[in-house]
């Protein structure tokens, strides 16, 4: 299988798990969401972007972006409708970072390839 490319999000989600209030945390199952497909779907879903756009912003082509959304939306939907918890982990994802003051890409952090 062909390597994964490097996927560029924006900055790493402000919670890392969600769950249903309603069931026991030991009985409750759950799903991954990839960092990667978080940053889809805010970038698709939040902030209303075409996918050619979004996917310029994450280096990535339409059709992977495209995919990365259908899973990503696989995944929170199943959760949804089945009552389980979503952890936000891994991925292949690098985050842009910027200087103060000029706005130019600045460093980039590893979070790791799964």
């Amino acid at each position: 299988m062909r390597p994964k490319k490097t996927r560029w999000i924006k900055c790493l989600p402000g919670e890392r798990c969600f769950r249903p209030k309603c069931h026991s945390l030991r009985r409750l199952e759950g799903v991954v969401l990839n960092i990667d497909e978080f940053e889809a779907m805010r970038l698709a879903c939040l902030e209303e972007m075409r996918q050619v756009d979004a996917a310029k912003l994450m280096k990535i082509s339409r059709p992977t972006f495209s995919r990365i959304v259908a899973r990503a939306c696989k995944k929170v939907t199943d959760a949804l409708v089945n009552v389980k918890a979503i952890r936000i982990e891994g991925g292949c994802c690098k985050i842009k970072q910027r200087r103060v003051g000029d706005g130019k890409t600045k460093s980039r952090v590893s979070l790791g390839k799964d």
